[in-house]
C-alpha cells in the first residue's frame, strides 16, 4: 500500500515568502507535516486554512528542505506539464537561438522555475547540472523529455560536488553521457560568431561561462588598436572579444596553467578573423592579486577584473568585500588615460549595490578622474528571480584623459 501524499504546514512567515513567489523551504520553516518524507517525493504544502498552496521537491537531508516546484492552483505534474514548463523556458531564449550563437543557457534553475536543476546548450550537445538529489528519482523522465523535444546529438549529466556521496550510491557519475555517443572532452560552439570550446564532462560549471556573454560582447566593442589585461583570465573569452574588436595586444593572467591552454585554444579556433589572428597575447601563470602588486609596472588601455567566487557562503562576505575594494585599486593604477576598467563578481553573498559601492569607495581615493560609464547584471538566459540567484554584476568605469589632476567630484 503507498503511504499517503507528504502534506507539509509552514510558518505564517514561511507562507508570505512563498505566496509571493520564493522557491525555498527551510527546514526550520515547516510546522508540521504529516509523516517523513523522502528526498525526491513531491511535497504538497497547505496554507493555515488547509488550502492548497504549492508542492515542491522534498529533500530530506539539505536545509532547503523543500523547492518550490508550482504556486497558487492544484495542478497535475505529469508529463505534460513537465514538458510545457521545458518549453515555456525554452521559447524565452529563442531570440538567442541564431546561427551566430549556438551556446547559451536553457534553463536557469529556480528562476525558470526548475529549482536545482540548469541545462546548457553548446552547438547540438545539452549538459544537465544538478544540484539536488531531490532529482534522482525523476531524472529518467526528464532526460526522456529533453530527448524528445530538443533532440540533442548527445547529453552529459554534470553533478554539484555536494552531491557526490549521494551520486555514488545510486550508481551516477558526474560526466557521464546520458544519451547519445560518449566521446572527447571539448565540444566546439558558436558565441556572437566566435568560437569556442567547452569542456563539458569535467570543466567548471558546465564547461564554459555562458554568462559573461553580454559582458564579452561589451570589451570587444571597446577594443579597437588597445592593449587589454585579462585578469582571472579563465578560458580567455574576454581576450577572444577584445581580439576580434581590434586589440593589438592582450595580456591573460591566471593561476591556472589549464585555464592558459584552454585560452590560448579559443584564439586559435578563431585564427580565420584578421584581427584574431595579427592580435599578439601573452600569457602569465601567476597569482593575480600578486601580481597586480608587485609586478613591474605597466598600464594597459583596458583592465578586465573577474575573479572566481570571493564569498562561496556569507562568513566569506567581509573578506570578499576587502578583496574587491583591493582588486579595484590596483586595477585601475594599471589602467592608462582614457582606458577603461571593468570590475566583476560571480559571488551571491555579495549583492550587487555592495559590490557597486565598494568599487566606487575604492577608486574615490585614486589619484585619477574617471567617469562610472554603466553596471549590467544578468543575461537573458541566465534570469535571477529571487534575491539568493542573483549573483552576476558587472561596473564598467573610463578614466580622463589625464591623470594629473587631483581627485575632485570623480562621479
Amino acid at each position: 500500500m503507498s503511504p499517503p501524499r507528504l502534506r507539509l504546514r509552514l510558518t505564517a512567515a514561511a507562507e508570505s515568502i512563498i505566496r509571493h513567489g520564493h522557491p525555498w523551504v527551510y527546514s526550520d520553516s515547516i510546522r508540521e507535516l504529516n509523516r517523513e518524507g523522502v528526498t525526491g517525493e513531491l511535497a504538497i504544502i497547505f496554507d493555515r486554512n488547509d488550502r492548497f498552496l504549492a508542492i515542491g521537491l522534498y529533500d530530506s537531508t539539505s536545509p532547503i528542505r523543500v523547492r518550490v516546484l508550482h504556486v497558487g492552483k492544484p495542478a497535475t505534474l505529469d508529463r505534460p506539464w513537465w514538458t510545457e514548463r521545458l518549453l515555456t523556458a525554452i521559447r524565452r531564449r529563442d531570440i538567442l537561438a541564431t546561427s551566430d550563437t549556438t551556446g547559451y543557457r536553457l534553463l536557469n534553475g529556480e528562476s525558470d522555475a526548475w529549482p536545482g536543476l540548469v541545462l546548457d546548450r553548446y552547438d547540438d550537445v545539452l549538459v544537465l547540472k544538478i544540484y539536488t538529489s531531490a532529482w534522482f528519482p525523476r531524472l529518467d523522465e526528464i532526460v526522456s523529455i529533453i530527448i524528445h523535444e530538443l533532440h540533442p546529438r548527445r547529453l552529459v549529466l554534470r553533478l554539484s560536488r555536494n552531491l557526490k556521496d549521494e551520486s555514488t550510491r545510486i550508481g551516477r557519475v558526474d560526466g557521464s553521457t546520458l544519451y547519445g555517443p560518449s566521446e572527447g572532452e571539448a565540444v566546439v560552439f558558436q558565441e556572437n560568431g566566435l568560437r569556442f570550446e567547452s569542456e563539458v564532462t569535467k570543466g567548471q560549471k558546465t564547461g564554459f561561462f555562458l554568462d559573461q556573454r553580454d559582458n564579452r560582447q561589451f570589451i570587444g566593442g571597446i577594443s579597437s588598436g588597445a592593449e587589454v589585461l585579462n585578469a582571472f583570465s579563465f578560458s580567455g573569452g574576454f581576450s577572444v572579444y577584445a581580439a576580434r574588436g581590434g586589440a593589438g595586444r592582450v595580456t591573460d593572467l591566471d593561476i591556472s596553467r589549464h585555464a592558459l591552454d584552454s585560452g590560448a585554444r579559443n584564439l586559435a579556433l578563431n585564427q580565420h578573423l584578421p584581427t584574431v589572428k595579427t592580435c599578439q597575447r601573452e600569457a602569465l601563470q601567476v597569482d593575480v592579486f600578486a601580481w597586480l602588486r608587485d609586478s613591474e609596472f605597466r598600464t594597459f588601455d583596458i583592465v578586465i577584473l573577474d575573479p572566481p567566487s570571493l564569498a562561496k557562503r556569507e562568513s566569506d562576505r567581509p573578506d570578499a568585500i576587502e578583496a574587491y575594494a583591493r582588486l579595484a585599486a590596483e586595477g585601475m593604477r594599471r589602467v592608462r588615460p582614457g582606458g577603461w576598467l571593468l570590475a566583476a563578481s560571480c559571488s551571491a553573498h555579495v549583492k550587487a549595490e555592495e559590490f557597486f559601492a565598494t568599487v566606487r569607495s575604492a577608486l574615490s581615493r585614486s589619484t585619477c578622474r574617471w567617469t562610472e560609464v554603466q553596471t549590467m547584471e544578468h543575461p537573458l538566459d541566465h534570469p535571477a528571480t529571487f534575491p539568493e540567484g542573483k549573483y552576476l554584476k558587472a561596473i564598467y568605469l573610463r578614466t580622463e584623459p589625464s591623470r594629473s589632476l587631483q581627485v575632485a567630484g570623480n562621479r
